[in-house]
């Protein structure tokens, strides 16, 4: 299957107006590359609703910090735009939007906030715990790409993965707040069938030895999920397990977070509402997260 790859934001409204003219129903998947099964996974997803996708590709640097791994992040554009070409969506037109960081900050951008200039997206009250606690500038970075995205996109539908929940979380209130006219659609995690370690393009950095022991996070949300279906509600003792399990394998546990799906505020109990159960962890210098919800679905 050919792929249309667009590079300036002109070229991207010029092939939605053709879409819109159509009557296609556009879908997103918006990635910084990288691409694993699980972003195609993402991109399935998207064809199976929508007639035509777009996968955005850019590694947005308003969403990292001066100390982080911006330049080593992993840029294969060829090998994304041939992994997309191998997959089977006979009825679905597929374009690659991979702009320039000129075009997606006209003004410029600077991992460094106080250099910064122009339009940025902050959603308060959702982006300071949990990732946010750790990495202050990163929703801010993230809400105002994803903004400017949509604008350049205009989909009907935008796909993101559960790995990442409370993106997910924080991109549905902007898309509330700021009365953007399409759905998100959140995405189960896509994980490793042997280990179930969530796929991530991350996992490229871990030693064959960190990859063993990375998955023990994940084993601890389903020995905290078995609890939670046994009728164990109680916060404290959730988190422990998770907790015991990572400590087996010596991991360098960030946080582990039991959290209202509905302000990400911690919770306590997990309630009628249910809640997302999370947590953070560094193998070596690298930093991974993972997620599981109890008692709800997206």
């Amino acid at each position: 299957m050919s792929t249309q790859v667009l590079h300036t934001v002109e070229e991207m409204r010029k092939w939605r107006d053709e879409q819109r003219m159509s009557g296609a129903q556009v879908g997103l998947v918006a990635t910084m590359g990288a691409l694993h099964s699980g972003h195609l996974h993402l991109v399935q997803t998207a064809a199976t609703e929508c007639a035509s996708v777009v996968v955005s590709i850019f590694v947005n640097p308003a969403q990292f910090a001066p100390h982080e791994d911006l330049q080593e992040y992993p840029r294969t554009l060829s090998s994304d735009i041939a992994q997309l070409q191998s997959l089977s969506l006979p009825d679905t037109s597929l374009v690659v939007f991979a702009p320039r960081v000129s075009d997606m900050y006209p003004r410029g951008i600077s991992t460094n906030r106080t250099l910064q200039r122009g339009a940025f997206i902050e959603m308060l009250g959702l982006s300071e715990m949990l990732e946010g606690g750790t990495r202050p500038h990163f929703f801010r970075g993230v809400c105002t790409v994803v903004a400017k995205l949509f604008h350049a996109t205009e989909p009907h539908c935008a796909y993101f993965g559960q790995k990442d929940v409370q993106q997910c979380c924080v991109i549905k209130a902007m898309v509330d707040d700021l009365l953007f006219p399409l759905h998100i659609k959140v995405v189960p995690t896509v994980r490793d069938k042997e280990s179930g370690l969530a796929l991530s393009s991350r996992n490229v950095y871990l030693t064959r030895e960190e990859k063993e022991r990375a998955p023990a996070f994940y084993r601890g949300l389903c020995r905290a999920k078995e609890l939670f279906e046994s009728g164990v509600v109680e916060g404290d003792k959730l988190l422990e397990v998770v907790r015991e399990e990572a400590e087996k394998c010596g991991l360098d546990v960030e946080y582990v977070c039991l959290s209202s799906p509905d302000d990400l505020q911690s919770v306590d109990v997990v309630d009628g509402r249910g809640a997302i159960l999370s947590g953070a962890w560094r193998m070596g210098s690298t930093r991974l997260i993972d997620n599981i919800l109890l008692g709800f679905e997206f």
